[in-house]
C-alpha cells in the first residue's frame, strides 16, 4: 500500500483512482487503512480528500475457487464506505468475480454498480478492444474529462 499513498500523496487534486481486479481489492484495503488511521489520530492529515473518485473494474471475490492463493493477503475484503464517488463495473461472468460479490460491495463502499454484461474479467483475453464503453463509464464518474478520439 506504500506505493499507492505515495502515488495518491504526489499526485494533483481530485485525481481518480482507475483500478482493475486486484488494484479495486487495493484500493478498498487503502481506504479502510486511511479510515483507521484517521479514527487513531484525530491530527493526522488525510489524504483522502485528493480523491476525486474511482473506476473499479471486475472486483475479484477472494471467496470463488478460481481466486489465486498467492493473493490470499487481499481477503478479506473490507466493507468500509468509500470518502468519495465510485463506479464498480462487473461483468456476469467473470471469472475471478460475481456480480453478486460486486452488488456487495457496491453497497458496503457506496459504490454505483454497472453491469456490462457477459464481459469475462474485462480485460484483453474478453476481446474488448479499446473498450470504448469503459471510457463512457470514466466519463459519466468525471464529466470533465477531455473528449476522446474515437475511430469508427
Amino acid at each position: 500500500m506504500f506505493s499507492l499513498d505515495a502515488a495518491i500523496a504526489s499526485a494533483p487534486p481530485d485525481v481518480v483512482l482507475v483500478a482493475h481486479s486486484l488494484a479495486c481489492l487495493l484500493v478498498a484495503h487503502w481506504v479502510q487503512e486511511e479510515t483507521m488511521l484517521r479514527t487513531v489520530s484525530q491530527s493526522r492529515e488525510s489524504v483522502v480528500p485528493v480523491i476525486g473518485g474511482a473506476l473499479l473494474v471486475a472486483v475479484p471475490d477472494p471467496d470463488r475457487p478460481s481466486f489465486p492463493p498467492e493473493a490470499s493477503s487481499f481477503a478479506p475484503v473490507p466493507m468500509v464506505r468509500f470518502p468519495f464517488p465510485s463506479i464498480i463495473v462487473a461483468s456476469q461472468d467473470d471469472p475471478y468475480g460475481s456480480l453478486k460479490h460486486s452488488a456487495r460491495c457496491a453497497r458496503a463502499w457506496g459504490s454505483r454498480l454497472i453491469d456490462i454484461g457477459a464481459a469475462g474479467h474485462v480485460n484483453a483475453d474478453s476481446g474488448l478492444g479499446d473498450w470504448l464503453r469503459g471510457l463512457d463509464i470514466l466519463t459519466e464518474l468525471v464529466p470533465d474529462l477531455p473528449p476522446t478520439r474515437r475511430t469508427s
